[in-house]
């Protein structure tokens, strides 16, 4: 059984290795808080009528919805905000460093917060996976790269800054859905809460007249669509995947196991780019892919 919810938390990473390159000209486009605002209120149009069709909301307590909210507030409202802030302005690549430490964080909570333990191969194996995202990623890019992707804009400390929140509230907003999810409520239900408490919260900043929150690029039908397929399958899936591996799954496991996606970003960046990322970034994929394995079948 815990196999299979490894290979939810893999096919999370797997949703958003492929929505980091949809998002990234979006989100620049948009600015930060208006593509998470646009990207929230159309998965939770999309999934809503899904959830109250099913019935999932009958699995869902007052109480554990107010759990999922702040949960989303801090994992998806702060975290995702600032994903995409930190990428607007270091690129998919840097940002993925960045957010690979979410791994760590989770790690580190689950075992601080829920006592959780891991076994010594489990151990090695994470390791193995967070050094190699992190050499992979790092070691990613050509010297004589000058694709958009890969260009720096604006305060690089700032952005920094903004990808280890991200990382920071991804792992807690995991930790805090953790015993809501293990109790057997309904993922999607569970994902369509907390999308629904972000928007919410992106409007009140938006109608409170705050600068940040107000939309820098045109929306135009091309934007609003890819900016939908983005949130279907980022959110929609990858953290409807997430919440299902929370349920029986270990929090620093699952993160650790979701952490690969900056790795499964490399073969879209060969395609996107045109020409394969630097030998460094090969390395760091084998170690991944190594850790990967020792955490699977231990």
């Amino acid at each position: 059984m815990t196999l299979s919810y490894d290979w939810l938390a893999l096919g999370a990473a797997a949703c958003w290795a492929l929505t980091g390159l949809i998002s990234a000209p979006q989100a620049r486009h948009l600015g930060a808080f208006a593509f998470t605002r646009w990207r929230m209120g159309l998965v939770f149009v999309m999934l809503a009528p899904v959830v109250l069709i099913n019935g999932a909301w009958h699995s869902i307590s007052v109480a554990q919805a107010g759990v999922l909210m702040v949960s989303g507030l801090i994992g998806i409202f702060v975290g995702d905000t600032a994903l995409f802030a930190s990428m607007n302005r270091l690129g998919p690549r840097r940002t993925g460093v960045l957010f690979a430490t979410h791994a760590l964080f989770s790690a580190l909570l689950g075992f601080w917060v829920l006592d959780e333990r891991m076994g010594a191969q489990a151990l090695v194996g994470g390791t193995l996976v967070v050094g190699g995202v992190m050499t992979a990623i790092a070691l990613g890019s050509r010297k004589d790269e000058s694709h958009a992707l890969e260009q720096v804009r604006g305060h690089v400390p700032f952005g920094v800054a903004m990808g280890l929140l991200a990382a920071l509230c991804q792992a807690a907003g995991s930790l805090i859905a953790k015993p809501v999810m293990a109790s057997g409520v309904d993922p999607v239900a569970g994902t369509v809460i907390r999308v629904g408490v972000t928007c919410a919260a992106h409007l009140v900043l938006l109608w409170a007249g705050a600068g940040v929150a107000r939309t820098q690029g045109a929306l135009s039908v091309p934007v609003l669509g890819k900016v939908a397929l983005s949130g279907m399958i980022g959110m929609g899936l990858g953290m409807s995947l997430i919440l299902l591996a929370l349920q029986h799954g270990n929090v620093g496991l699952v993160g650790i196991l979701s952490s690969v996606s900056p790795v499964l970003v490399l073969p879209l960046l060969w395609w996107r780019l045109g020409r394969a990322p630097a030998q460094g970034a090969w390395w760091g994929a084998g170690l991944t892919v190594v850790g990967t394995m020792l955490v699977l079948i231990r």
